[in-house]
């Protein structure tokens, strides 16, 4: 998934473990989930909720759950996310399939999907 900002999808970054409701304070998406780190003064956070509700509307079965990174330091630095936005892709099952930080563009995030489903 390529980003607007410096940086983009970093394998190998990811603890490899299964996210699920209890961690993400929603239901997985039947398909995938857009899992969307913000924090409340970042005005790409904005931009990227957008993009991230728009494409979860389009696609059916995927859901988009937005964490406030703040409020979830174990779980930001679980996983090893050092900005936001930082969104991570997850399949039906819950694993990081894609991750990226920054403003995603559409086109990118529905071709992440694409790996999840």
């Amino acid at each position: 998934m390529r980003t607007e900002g410096r940086e983009a999808y970093v394998p190998g970054r990811d603890t490899g473990r299964r996210l699920g409701a209890a961690d993400i304070g929603e239901a997985l998406g039947v398909r995938a989930t857009l899992v969307q780190f913000s924090s409340a003064f970042c005005q790409p956070c904005r931009a990227t909720r957008g993009v991230l509700a728009e494409v979860a509307a389009m696609v059916p079965g995927v859901a988009h759950v937005e964490i406030d990174a703040e409020a979830h330091l174990d779980l930001v630095r679980e996983l090893r996310v050092l900005k936001t936005p930082t969104v991570l892709v997850l399949d039906a099952a819950g694993r990081v399939v894609r991750r990226a930080a920054g403003q995603p563009r559409k086109a990118d995030v529905i071709a992440a999907l694409g790996e999840a489903v």
